[in-house]
Formats: structure tokens, C-alpha cells, sequence
């Protein structure tokens, strides 16, 4: 689902509830991976929590999104001036610029640390605090980095996946992140009502720029499927800054190889 960015939480909820999901998954992985080597199997090794998550997708699909999340950006879209939700969602993103300048850094993406840093300081002041987007005229786009993609390019891997309650999918190691990134500043000092307002305009923007997507996933075999493989392919296609390498499934090729032999054997 994607590119878009997963609504960011409050700080307060988000440092109970949403890691104390994390601490319970890790502790059922843990019990998943001690089972008797006799019983059946996990079928998708990313997904060990199948049992759990299903769930709450169908929580989070069938009644969250379409009696809530749904209507309430439905209703945002069409009474918001366009003008004026542009500019209070850049303002929203643009408290997310100086974390993205030590998330690049940290991944030695100098160039694009100094576009972040040119952004946030002239979105800041003259933009209005974001308001407006003049850094975009310099060809300043803004290219948001995570810390759970810098533990993605040090080869940390995604982890189970999670399907949290209302939230969508995510990741353990995407849960980490953006708990690491809560403690940027300026997203540290911000109080609660601000912040709730801030979460509330991504979540809005969010929802509303999937409305195309809903055919493709009510109409696909298994939505839960579809959302957890196209959540994995956004994760490399971010980690590797949308060059991911191209993965070779060995034994399926060696199936490939075999059949050709007997086609020229014949």
C-alpha cells in the first residue's frame, strides 16, 4: 500500500500500546520458533503471526477504514479547500525534515543531507513554517528517510510481519524506527494536542491518496496477502532508494534448468 508514510502515532499512545504490540509479538515469535520440530510449519517465514494478524485486518479493513477512516477523509477531501490542505500537510511533513537529515547522514548520504537541511530551513522561514514548499523550486524534493531504512541498508532485516490494530501493516524492524525517530527534534517536544493534529492530517492525506487503490485490493484473491507482499516490496524499494536488487529464486531456477535439458534431450 504505499507509499505513503504509516500514520505516525502520538507520542503518549504510541510508546505504550504500539511497542507494547511489538514486546508481545517478539514474545509469541519467540514461542513460535521453540515449537516441536513435528508441527506444522509457519508458511510464510515473514509472517509467523498469520493467526494474529489476519485478525486484526479484518478489523482495521472491514469496520476501521470503512466506518471511520474512510468517511473522515472522504469528508476532509471534499470540504477542505485544496490549497489549505497542501499547505497544513507540508507543514505536517515538514517537522519530519530534520530526522531525515540525521537518517541520511547516518547513511553517509551527504548530498541528500544537505537538500533536507536546505528544505527545513528555507520551508521554515520562508515558507512559513512549511506552509509553503519554495525549497521545491530549488529541485529540493523532499525525500523522506527513516531510521528503520538505515537498519535496512546495514542489513538489519524486516522482521515479523505486523498487522497493527487500525494502524495497517508494518514491521518489527519499522516499529523500532519509528520509535527512534519520535526522539528527533522538533517531534520530542511536541505536546500531545499538536501532535495529535499533526497525526490526524498525515492519517487524512494518507487514507485519501489509497482511494484508488481499494479496487485492486477488494478485487485481489486474498487482501490480506496482497497488502502484506506489496508492504514488503515498498519497505526494499525505500531501503535501496527505488533500485532494489533483483532476487533470484535458486530453486526455481534450477527447475527452469532442468526442464530445458530435457527439452534438448528430446
Amino acid at each position: 500500500m504505499n507509499s505513503s508514510k504509516k500514520i505516525t502515532i502520538i507520542k503518549p499512545i504510541k510508546l505504550n500500546l504500539k511497542m507494547l504490540f511489538v514486546i508481545i509479538f517478539s514474545i509469541f515469535v519467540s514461542a513460535c520458533s521453540s515449537t516441536p520440530s513435528n508441527e506444522k510449519s509457519v508458511s510464510d517465514p515473514k509472517d509467523p503471526l498469520e493467526a494474529i494478524n489476519r485478525p486484526f485486518w479484518t478489523f482495521t479493513w472491514d469496520y476501521a477504514d470503512k466506518y471511520v477512516f474512510k468517511p473522515a477523509s472522504e469528508g476532509y477531501v471534499e470540504y477542505v479547500p485544496t490549497d489549505l490542505r497542501a499547505g497544513v500537510y507540508n507543514m505536517a511533513l515538514n517537522l519530519n525534515e530534520p530526522s531525515t537529515i540525521i537518517n541520511h547522514l547516518l547513511q553517509a548520504k551527504f548530498t541528500e543531507a544537505a537538500k533536507s537541511t536546505g528544505r527545513f530551513v528555507l520551508n521554515s522561514t520562508i515558507g512559513l513554517l512549511g506552509f509553503f514548499d519554495p525549497a521545491s523550486d530549488f529541485g529540493w524534493n523532499r525525500k523522506e528517510e527513516e531510521f528503520g531504512e538505515v537498519l535496512g541498508s546495514y542489513g538489519v532485516g524486516d522482521g515479523p510481519f505486523l498487522m497493527v490494530p487500525a494502524l495497517g501493516p508494518s514491521s518489527v524492524r519499522e516499529e523500532v524506527g519509528d520509535f527512534v525517530d519520535s526522539y528527533y527534534w522538533p517531534l520530542a517536544i511536541i505536546d500531545f494536542w499538536p501532535n495529535l493534529v499533526r497525526a490526524g492530517i498525515i492519517g487524512l492525506e494518507t487514507r485519501a491518496s489509497l482511494a484508488d487503490q481499494e479496487s485492486i485490493i477488494k478485487d485481489s484473491i486474498d487482501p490480506y496477502e496482497f497488502v502484506k507482499n506489496a508492504y514488503f516490496q515498498n519497505m526494499q524499494f525505500k531501503v535501496y532508494d527505488g533500485n532494489p536488487p533483483i532476487e533470484v529464486d535458486q530453486a526455481e531456477e534450477e527447475n527452469i534448468d532442468a526442464y530445458l535439458e530435457e527439452l534438448e534431450g528430446m
